[in-house]
């Protein structure tokens, strides 16, 4: 596959202000322990590629009259029904705990963009270069004392298509939550008559009443966290709202992006070959793999033969899961903030590039899983992986995430002209992480998001390939 040429200007044409429809009253939303756990991790950011489809919406004087004012409306009006998230994260010195204050006059940061890349390029598949992706993500505003929660770009691409870009800020969404927050825009926008009524499911719940902290993890998260401003080189108020995050190669091309399928079919024979090489070794006792479990195993393997890491380096292989449904009593679906709970596998490279190492894989990740069921929401293991977290060393550990999932059905997010043709998981290259994804028009399959160094990529767009082949 053929890398992409340098990233073309991005011409900054409109920066603004979304602020909710008609609202003056000042709002505050406390935060839990299931968003201080993410407090300081980096951004989530995701692109969304629409292409312009008519040839009046080709016009870019069609772009600017029509769908931009009607996506500036419908933010202002979805935004109504997410006030404090308007606001900012804020840490007073007098208070205990980081909140989230609306004052009225309020809004979420909008860039409106032109570009003459390829449009084409960018919303496809092809490994290209990492920096192609970065100016059409929009920039989140953090400093020590005030966070913003969310920000967007508009970027048109003249006759192809626009991008829309979002930052969301981790310690006040989980993938669910900003999912459903764009879901709700794209609704309002793609009705277009006015209201900003929405239907049950996007419609948010708030309560933080809901989340009941029987373990103190509250004060465990937070004091780690202030913690870290003692350690060399970290920002010295422990209340600092900066970042934690991993330095991103923003100029360097060594890195590269590239898209991966696992199709329906590729699933289901996963599964066979898991069940096969868990029966050679006596370990059948597990009768179902899910199609998240298959795709992380099989890829995740590949990364580390990809990467050709030694035996004995430590593995950590870290996931989240939707607890809404597993707390006790459970709480609603479109409860709106964080509520997942962070899992990991830890192990060695040795056991993932052995013959074995899918089921191997699927196998810890199945347990893990199951364990779930019977672990108060997650709870426990959350709590080891925050541990877990602040003590590794990244000189002897190597970890591989997962952003998105294939259930949050970001290829159904139609504004009203068509849904997109790619959506992408930026911000995996901060990291070793996988984004993954439903495949578009298609039912069962996975879309897959992988960064690494191009000889690493070379080698894992080969043994992806050639292992589908010999399934």
């Amino acid at each position: 596959m053929a890398l992409s040429d340098s990233p073309a200007a991005v011409r900054v044409t409109e920066l603004c202000k979304i602020a909710p429809a008609d609202s003056s009253t000042e709002s505050s939303l406390p935060l839990t322990f299931f968003d201080i756990f993410w407090l300081k991790f980096h951004p989530v950011e995701r692109l969304f590629f629409y292409q312009l489809t008519s040839d009046s919406d080709s016009d870019s004087n069609s772009f600017s009259s029509v769908i931009l004012p009607r996506l500036k409306q419908s933010l202002s009006l979805t935004l109504l029904h997410f006030i404090p998230f308007a606001g900012n994260l804020i840490w007073p010195s007098h208070s205990d705990n980081p909140f989230l204050l609306y004052s009225p006059g309020d809004g979420v940061s909008l860039t409106v963009a032109e570009s003459d890349a390829d449009f084409h390029t960018l919303a496809g598949d092809s490994i290209r270069e990492i920096p192609d992706s970065h100016n059409y993500v929009p920039e989140l505003n953090v400093t020590e004392t005030e966070a913003a929660t969310m920000s967007f770009q508009i970027t048109l691409f003249p006759k192809k298509g626009y991008c829309i870009g979002i930052s969301s800020h981790h310690g006040i969404f989980d993938g669910k939550s900003i999912i459903m927050f764009i879901k709700a825009w794209a609704y309002i926008c793609k009705n277009d008559n006015g209201s900003s009524a929405l239907p049950p499911e996007l419609t948010p719940v708030i309560d933080r009443t809901l989340i009941q902290d029987h373990q103190g993890l509250e004060s465990l998260y937070l004091n780690s966290w202030m913690s870290f401003a003692s350690l060399p080189g970290m920002n010295t108020n422990p209340k600092s709202l900066k970042l934690f995050t991993m330095p991103r190669p923003m100029a360097d091309t060594n890195f590269v992006r590239g898209t991966f399928r696992l199709s329906g079919e590729h699933i289901k024979k996963l599964r066979q070959k898991t069940l096969s090489q868990l029966e050679d070794t006596n370990q059948a006792n597990l009768k179902h793999f899910s199609t998240f479990v298959l795709s992380y195993a099989y890829v995740s393997s590949i990364i580390i033969k990809a990467k050709g890491l030694e035996s004995n380096k430590k593995m950590i292989l870290a996931f989240t899961a939707d607890v809404r449904d597993r707390l006790d009593p459970p709480i609603p679906a479109n409860y709106f903030g964080n509520c997942v709970c962070s899992n990991i596998v830890q192990t060695k490279a040795e056991f993932l590039i052995k013959e074995d190492g899918l089921s191997f894989v699927a196998k810890e990740l199945t347990m893990l899983i199951k364990g779930l069921e019977n672990n108060k929401g997650g709870l426990d293991e959350t709590r080891k992986t925050f541990e877990a977290f602040m003590k590794m060393d990244p000189a002897t550990t190597e970890a591989i995430g997962i952003a998105g999932s294939p259930r949050f059905g970001v290829y159904g997010i139609d504004f009203g002209w068509e849904k997109p043709i790619k959506v992408e998981v930026t911000s995996i290259d901060r990291s070793t992480s996988i984004s993954m994804a439903e495949i578009r028009d298609e039912n069962g399959g996975v879309e897959l998001g992988v960064v690494l160094k191009k000889d690493e990529m070379a080698i894992f767009d080969s043994l992806f390939l050639n292992g589908l082949k010999h399934l």
